[in-house]
């Protein structure tokens, strides 16, 4: 392991602030990659066929990428690395003690490494599985082969990956908080504005895409003794938007709560009389960040099954628009509104849903309740364990900083025990509850069509975010604090 650690380190990164970096300066480094990330998300892939097919369409919000821009891939070749990895590490397929800091500074190297290797076969998926189609009449015109040109889309889509990597090791070394988030919040925000106030209407639709204009639309083009009616008040909840807006604020609301709701540790600093802080052990311990490794295990096999069926092989099941409608693909697709699970409102999206009877449209609903939940238990176990937010790293770290517990031994073992009886158990009820949350808002619907695990990340980074400048905030008022407030708590 020493020899690849060695061999890894040796690959073009970030380098890492040797001073300290000033709040302004992060908040300048922030913006200036928030606004590059906007404008690369703009930036078309050249040579793509506009008959391409986006298979992460319906999860453009959560993967933080953008359809036809050299940002395509988003930060799913990261979150994947990451899924691959815990299942191996958890497996004991990689034995790793993560909570040992050398083994936890290799297994940080081997996710780099296969973000890197994910980006590659990501890229040359989408296109070797068709889906990333080369403009023919661009081929023409330049006297090549269409294989030409799918070179140049993967070369493309290959730069975009690197760029997506690069600026998350730029924000987290000297920005606010990590990359990821930033964009995951960043693409999350844009959805829910886009889906408030967008007026264009969609091919094969009646309706604007907004929910606003929708509302307009239908109460200048609707009857009001129909509006009134059992029909249309179904109509305009589920059409017009209203249930997807309600759980929109539901959710934001209930997950602000359960952020601000933790246990409060007190320590005391062992060398400076009077100088007291709080170590907080969130409900939510282990953040929502888990749940994308759960949307994203699904997304992916199922988003694998897709390129199987349009290469002709359909023994997994088949697609409709990209969207399963048979076999085990369909079981394991996410829900994504109440067209994904209502019986009614699932067959009349077309012949293909029809044919699909009730009972299996129950069992695709509590199979996907199942992953949610139990999945995110195991994502936030792992991610406690790997992110160092263990009992044991927890109170090694505190007992470095000099705080103690004002009434316990400054004792890492003795700490580490205290820590046990909390941790683990909001770990997993945190977890528990974030797969719960998802499941609803995935059920209901929600603005913009970011989904349950889009909306609870982006109010999750949100909360923390806004934590965060506070923290920073506070501790550029003195060294001291600075120290108290830094990595080593």
């Amino acid at each position: 392991m020493k020899n690849f650690r060695t061999y890894v380190e040796r690959l073009p990164s970030v380098e890492k602030p040797k001073r300290h970096v000033h709040f302004r300066e992060k908040f300048l480094w922030t913006s200036v990659i928030l606004l590059l990330y906007f404008f690369l998300c703009n930036v078309p892939i050249f040579g793509l066929s506009p008959e391409s097919i986006d298979i992460f369409a319906a999860y453009r919000a959560l993967f933080a990428g953008a359809s036809g821009s050299i940002l395509a891939l988003g930060i799913a070749p990261i979150v994947t690395a990451g899924i691959v990895l815990q299942l191996l590490v958890g497996a004991g397929i990689i034995k790793l003690d993560l909570t040992n800091p050398e083994d936890r500074a290799t297994y940080q190297q081997l996710q780099r490494l296969l973000v890197i290797l994910m980006i590659l076969v990501e890229a040359a998926a989408q296109i070797g599985g068709r889906m990333l189609l080369p403009d023919k009449n661009l081929a023409e015109v330049l006297g090549v082969s269409l294989s030409v040109i799918s070179f140049l889309i993967f070369v493309q889509l290959v730069i975009g990956g690197f760029l997506i990597v690069y600026m998350d090791e730029v924000v987290s070394k000297w920005g606010i908080g990590s990359g990821v988030s930033l964009f995951i919040l960043a693409s999350v925000s844009q959805a829910i504005m886009v889906g408030l106030f967008n007026w264009i209407t969609p091919p094969n639709s009646e309706l604007p895409a907004g929910i606003f204009p929708r509302l307009f639309y239908i109460a200048t083009n609707y009857p009001a003794d129909f509006l009134l009616s059992g029909d249309g008040l179904i109509y305009l909840m589920v059409e017009g938007g209203i249930l997807a807006l309600i759980t929109t604020i539901f959710i934001i609301i209930l997950v602000i709560f359960f952020e601000g709701t933790r246990i409060e540790v007190p320590l005391a600093h062992a060398a400076v009389r009077g100088v007291r802080a709080r170590f907080p052990i969130k409900l939510i311990y282990a953040s929502v960040l888990p749940m994308i490794f759960v949307r994203a295990f699904q997304i992916t096999i199922v988003s694998f099954g897709a390129m199987l069926y349009y290469r002709g092989i359909t023994i997994f099941g088949d697609y409709v628009e990209g969207v399963p409608v048979s076999g085990i693909m369909f079981y394991l697709s996410p829900i994504n509104g109440p067209h994904d699970w209502v019986p009614s409102l699932f067959k009349a999206r077309g012949a293909a849903f029809a044919a699909v009877p009730d009972w299996a449209i129950l069992l695709h609903l509590i199979l996907d309740a199942t992953i949610l939940i139990l999945g995110g238990i195991i994502f936030s176990i792992f991610w406690v364990q790997t992110s160092g937010m263990d009992a044991r790293t927890v109170a090694s770290q505190i007992a470095r900083s000099g705080l103690r517990i004002p009434g316990f031994r400054k004792n890492p073992i003795v700490l580490e025990r205290l820590f046990e009886r909390y941790i683990p158990k909001t770990t997993v009820i945190g977890g528990a509850l974030i797969g719960f949350l998802t499941l609803v808002a995935s059920m209901l619907g929600t603005v913009g069509g970011v989904g349950g695990t889009g909306l609870l990340l982006a109010v999750s980074i949100s909360y923390r975010f806004y934590e965060q400048l506070l923290r920073e905030q506070v501790a550029e008022m003195h060294p001291l604090i600075r120290r108290m407030l830094g990595e080593s708590v």
